[in-house]
This record gives C-alpha cells, structure tokens and sequence, in this order.
C-alpha cells in the first residue's frame, strides 16, 4: 500500500502528513487505532486541566492553540493543521493540557486513544521520532509568535496568520470574522479592521463579512515580518512543509 492509498480501517482517506510519513510497518499498528471523527467550527479538542483521552491527526481545517488569562483575554500561541497533531503532551506522558485547543477552520480527522499512541510508540521508532521532533517544532512555534506579538505590528502579524492559516488549510478563502482575528492576534476588533482595510485597499485580500479571501499570496508575503519564514523553516527541517 502506498502512503497516498492509506485510510483507515472504516475507510476514510488519511491526509495527515505525519500518518503518510511513517514507515508501513508502523501505521500498521496505528491503523487500527484510528478513529475518524468530524471536527466542526469551535470544536473543542482540549481545555486547560483536564485529562488527555485521544490525540487528534486532523486531515483538514486548523486547531488554534489559545492562552487564556484571568481577566478572560486570550491570545493564539499556534496553530496544527494536517502537517501535525495536537495533544502532544500525551506523547512525553503529561496528562494533562494547559492549553486551550479549538477547531478555528472545520476539517476532520483521526483520533487514537493517548493509552493505545503511548503503546504504539515503544514499537514505532519513526514515529516516535517525528513526534519528539514534532514537539519541538511546535515549542520553537511558541516562541518566535509570542516575539511577533510582542515586537512586530498588527498589519505585519495579521499578514503573518493569514499565510500561516492558508498553509494549514491548503486553501486562498478563509472563513474568519475580526473578532475571531482579535482574539487570534490578542489585539481589538478596531485594529484588526484598519489592518485588514489596508491589505484590502492594496488588493492583497478581499475582505467580505465573515470571510477572507487572498488575493495576491507573494504581495502577502511581503507585507509579513520574518516570522513567517523563520516557521516555514521549522516546518521544513522535519519534512512536513
């Protein structure tokens, strides 16, 4: 069976890039476990101190991670799309997520059991291998968004979270509002408006209620600060970009 043919037992098509990267003896003993599951808007995967049961494989859409402080102010720290997986602190034996983990964009996906991955993993060198990797990445993620937050303006870091989102979703038209944006980008609803006006003005994005569409990805990239290229990168050194 080649990647490109993989599915799981029930038959869905597997599109997770970590799944089709395995060698075939290792997603064998992962098929079984896989569980497809719809992944609707707002879905959420994980909440701050509760138990890991599954770790999730979306095949589409996007997971945002999301800190959240007292005051109720939140702030995406990273996002998971098909290149990755989310629940990875199961995989280190943390059982515990201190993140918040919500289906921003739908998509769907796979589901294996955090006792079955675990399991797994002291049979499947490969994958233990990409995931460890894949931790890192997602650490080194953190950081260099919690840097743009911090350092780089909203127009530079809304151009950033577009390409990021597009990337994720292998796809131009987003269905995003600015509030959602707000929240994303830990700003108000008023300057993610004034961003998002400029890049429409420049027609790098048409903007409609509740959608996004880009229009001109290379002109995006320019108005994005380094961030950007410096995840590509991450990405790329684990061969999932």
């Amino acid at each position: 069976m080649q990647p490109s043919e993989r599915t799981s037992p029930a038959g869905n098509r597997v599109i997770n890039k970590i799944l089709l990267s395995i060698p075939d003896e290792e997603y064998a003993l992962i098929r079984p476990h896989l569980e497809f599951i719809s992944m609707p808007h707002h879905l959420s995967l994980y909440e701050p101190g509760q138990p890991i049961e599954f770790v999730h494989f979306p095949n589409g859409g996007m997971v945002s991670l999301v800190i959240a402080t007292e005051d109720g102010k939140t702030v995406e720290v990273g996002e998971v799309g098909r290149e990755g997986f989310a629940g990875i602190q199961a995989t280190v034996g943390i059982n515990r997520n201190q993140v918040r983990e919500i289906m921003q964009i739908p998509g769907d996906g796979f589901r294996v059991k955090s006792a079955a991955l675990k399991s797994i993993l002291q049979s499947a060198s490969a994958l233990q291998r990409i995931l460890s990797r894949y931790a890192v990445v997602q650490a080194m993620q953190f950081a260099q968004t919690a840097a743009c937050n911090r350092l780089h303006n909203i127009d530079q870091r809304l151009a950033r979270w577009l390409l990021i989102t597009e990337d994720r979703v292998d796809s131009p038209s987003l269905v995003i509002t600015h509030d959602f944006l707000a929240t994303m980008l830990g700003t108000d609803r008023p300057t993610v408006s004034l961003a998002a006006a400029a890049l429409q003005k420049k027609k790098i994005i048409d903007y409609t209620r509740g959608a996004v569409q880009i229009l001109n990805r290379a002109k995006l990239e320019g108005c994005s600060c380094e961030c950007y290229k410096v995840l590509q990168q991450y990405n790329r050194e684990i061969g999932l970009k």
